[in-house]
């Protein structure tokens, strides 16, 4: 274990070990944290849910830090998947770009379908990406049409392209 790590658990009354399972449960199954301080006390632990929230809140930004890292590279064929849920009791878009592995490069919740929703989550996953994609496989809506003109006629856009990087 590096020092950096013993740094982030430093002046917890938990053990790191702890504190990673209980954020890692609650952002992977669908449990409250009155679920996780009842979970914890079943195995002699005594925590406030308010303490799990606090870790949550702290810890996931520095997980989700630690896993993008360990993620791997998408491929260079992407497509857009749009597909309409429920977040929070109102309706909303979640677009995904998604590599030809069905690997998620990049999301954004939209309210719209519309160009600001289509520009934002391709600027999201460009910059994001490791790889530049070869092809991006969209739908029939004119938004991307137009969202992905507007990348080409950037400049970061234009070198990636003469260097062979980007779909022309």
């Amino acid at each position: 274990m590096g020092s950096s790590q013993v740094d982030r658990f430093r002046g917890r009354r938990f053990p790191e070990e702890i504190i990673v399972l209980c954020v890692r449960w609650y952002l992977r199954f669908p449990l409250s944290y009155r679920d996780l301080e009842e979970i914890l006390a079943e195995r002699g632990v005594e925590v406030d849910y308010s303490t799990i929230a606090r870790w949550v809140l702290h810890f996931s930004k520095i997980l989700n830090k630690l896993i993008r890292r360990e993620m791997r590279r998408p491929n260079r064929s992407w497509r857009v998947d749009e597909t309409y849920i429920r977040v929070a009791g109102s309706w909303t878009y979640l677009c995904r770009a998604i590599d030809s592995a069905g690997n998620t490069i990049e999301f954004l919740l939209s309210p719209n379908r519309d160009l600001t929703g289509a520009r934002g989550l391709l600027q999201l996953a460009l910059s994001g990406a490791p790889v530049r994609p070869r092809v991006i496989n969209v739908d029939g809506h004119p938004a991307y049409a137009t969202a992905i003109a507007e990348l080409k006629e950037s400049a970061n856009w234009a070198e990636d392209a003469a260097a062979g990087l980007l779909p022309t």
